[in-house]
C-alpha cells in the first residue's frame, strides 16, 4: 500500500476516533433533568387537562424517578381567573404532598412608582409553598424594549425570590432563570443578549435556561449558544435547554447541547407539547441508554420508559401515541422487515426490552419477509405457520398489487382471508409483464 493511502486511512481513523470520543462523553453524562410532564402536554393537547388528569399523571412522573419536576405554570394569562393549575396546587397542599424538588414557572415582576412589585405568579409560588422557581423572561418581546428596565426587573425579582421563598428542606430556593428567546436574541441583537448574560453571571441564579421554541435552529447553532453561555456565565452556574419540534432535528439539538457543555435538559416524558411536539425526556433518556450510559438505568426506571410514556399519552389525549413517533410510537418497535430489528449487543441499537417494550409485527406487502408474516399470524390467529406458507402469503399480496388491488393485509380480517387463500393453494404467480427489447 502506498504511503499516501496509509495517510488517508489514518485520517479516516481519526474521524472515527473523534466520534468515539463524543460517544464516550454521552456515556459519561449525568445531566440535570427537570420533568414537566404535569404541564407541558396540556399546553397543546386537544382536550387540555382537568384536575383529575394531573392527579393521574403524578404517580407516573414519580414512578420513573426524576427527582425534580415542574408542578405548575403560575404565570398564566388572566390572574383573576383560577385555572386547573390553581386546583392542582391546592390539591398538593391539601393532601400534604412532599413538595421537595418541585418547581413552578413564574414571570419577573415590575418596577413602578413605589418600587418593585412581584408578579402575581411569584406571589402564587409563595402561597402554594413551592420551593423552587423556573423564572421566565423574554428579550425580544415588545415589553422588553427598555433594556435597562428589564435588567432591573430581573435583578429585583431574583432578590425577592431569595428573600421570600423557602427552598427544599427549609434551605434556599433554586432559581432557574429561563431566558425563553435567548437564542433569538443571540442572532438578532447580540449586544442585548450579552447584557443579560453579564447580569445573570452576577446574580444569585443557580441555572440559566434557553429554548428553541419553534424548533427552527440547527444543532450546531444550539451548540454555539451553549458554549457562549458557558463562556459568559460564572463557574457553577448551570446551563439548561428545552427544544420543540419544528425542523426534525430536536433530539439531535439536545444531544449537541449536552456535548457542548449544557448541564441539563427539561421536558415532558412523552412527545406531546407545543407546536408539533418537543424533544421529550423519554427520547433523551432512551438515546443516552442507546449510547451505553449507565447512569440512566441507575437513576431512573428505564425498563418502564415506554409503558409510562404510553400511559401518559392516553391521559393527555385519550388515544395511543401516533404510530409514526420515533421510540415511543407503536411502529417504532413493530417489525415490518426482520432485518431492521434493533438487537441487544449491536453498536447503537436499542432493543425494546431495554426500555420496557417488545417487538410486535406489522405487514407490508412490499417490504415484509416471512418471519414478519409468521409473527403477525401468531399475534392475530394464535397459530404457527411455516416459512413456505408465509412466502405464499407474500406472493399473493404482491400479485394483488400487480393487479391494481390495494388491501390492508395487516388488519385481522384481511390477514385471515390472505392466510386462507394461501392454504387453499391459490396461485401466487404475477401476471406476465412484456419486456421491451432494445
Amino acid at each position: 500500500m502506498s504511503l499516501s493511502r496509509t495517510h488517508l486511512h489514518a485520517e479516516a481513523e481519526a474521524q472515527f476516533a473523534a466520534a468515539a470520543a463524543k460517544l464516550a462523553r454521552l456515556r459519561s453524562l449525568d445531566p440535570v433533568l427537570l420533568d414537566v410532564s404535569l404541564r407541558e402536554p396540556c399546553f397543546s393537547a386537544y382536550l387540555g387537562h382537568t384536575l383529575q388528569n394531573k392527579i393521574d399523571l403524578l404517580p407516573l412522573v414519580e414512578r420513573f424517578g426524576i427527582r425534580d419536576k415542574v408542578v405548575a405554570t403560575l404565570d398564566f394569562q388572566d390572574p383573576s381567573h383560577p385555572q386547573v393549575e390553581n386546583q392542582f396546587c391546592d390539591y398538593l397542599n391539601a393532601t400534604g404532598y412532599d413538595l421537595t424538588g418541585c418547581f413552578a414557572l413564574t414571570a419577573v415582576g415590575s418596577i413602578g412608582p413605589n418600587g418593585f412589585e412581584p408578579d402575581q405568579s411569584m406571589l402564587r409560588l409563595l402561597h402554594y409553598r413551592i420551593p423552587n422557581s423556573m423564572h421566565e423572561i423574554y428579550l425580544m418581546d415588545p415589553s422588553s424594549a427598555d433594556h435597562a428596565d428589564v435588567l432591573a426587573r430581573v435583578a429585583a425579582s431574583v432578590a425577592w425570590l431569595r428573600q421570600h421563598v423557602t427552598g427544599d428542606h427549609g434551605g434556599a430556593p433554586r432559581i432557574y432563570l429561563n431566558v425563553v428567546d435567548l437564542i433569538d436574541a443571540f442572532f438578532a441583537d447580540r449586544p442585548w443578549c450579552f447584557q443579560m448574560l453579564d447580569l445573570l453571571a452576577e446574580l444569585d441564579v443557580d441555572a440559566v435556561s434557553f429554548e428553541d421554541g419553534r424548533g427552527s435552529y440547527f444543532p450546531f447553532q444550539v451548540g454555539a449558544m451553549v458554549k457562549a453561555m458557558k463562556a459568559l456565565l460564572r463557574p457553577g452556574q448551570k446551563v439548561l435547554f428545552h427544544a420543540h419540534t419544528g425542523n426534525g432535528m430536536e433530539n439531535a439539538a439536545v444531544l449537541e447541547a449536552l456535548l457542548e457543555g449544557a448541564d441539563g435538559y427539561w421536558a415532558g416524558m412523552e412527545k406531546e407539547s407545543s407546536t408539533i411536539g418537543h424533544a421529550s425526556m423519554g427520547e433523551l433518556v432512551a438515546n443516552l441508554v442507546r449510547a451505553g450510559n449507565a447512569q440512566m438505568a441507575a437513576r431512573y426506571r428505564v425498563d418502564e420508559l415506554l409503558p409510562i410514556c404510553h400511559a401518559m399519552h392516553r391521559i393527555n389525549n385519550e388515544t395511543a401515541p401516533p404510530a409514526s413517533w420515533p421510540i415511543q410510537g407503536a411502529n417504532a418497535y413493530r417489525q415490518m422487515l426482520s432485518g431492521f430489528d434493533q438487537v441487544a449487543g449491536r453498536a447503537m441499537d436499542l432493543a425494546p426490552a431495554a426500555i420496557g417494550g417488545r417487538y410486535t409485527f406489522r405487514v407490508s406487502p412490499d417490504g415484509s419477509d416471512a418471519p414478519v408474516l409468521q409473527g403477525r399470524v401468531r399475534e392475530v390467529m394464535g397459530i404457527d405457520i411455516d416459512a413456505d406458507c408465509a412466502t405464499r402469503m407474500i406472493l399473493l399480496m404482491r400479485r394483488d398489487l400487480c393487479d391494481g388491488v390495494r388491501l390492508r393485509y395487516d388488519a385481522p380480517d384481511q390477514l385471515r382471508l390472505l392466510y386462507q387463500r394461501a392454504i387453499d393453494g391459490e396461485a401466487a404467480l404475477a401476471p406476465t409483464v412484456g419486456v421491451r427489447r432494445a
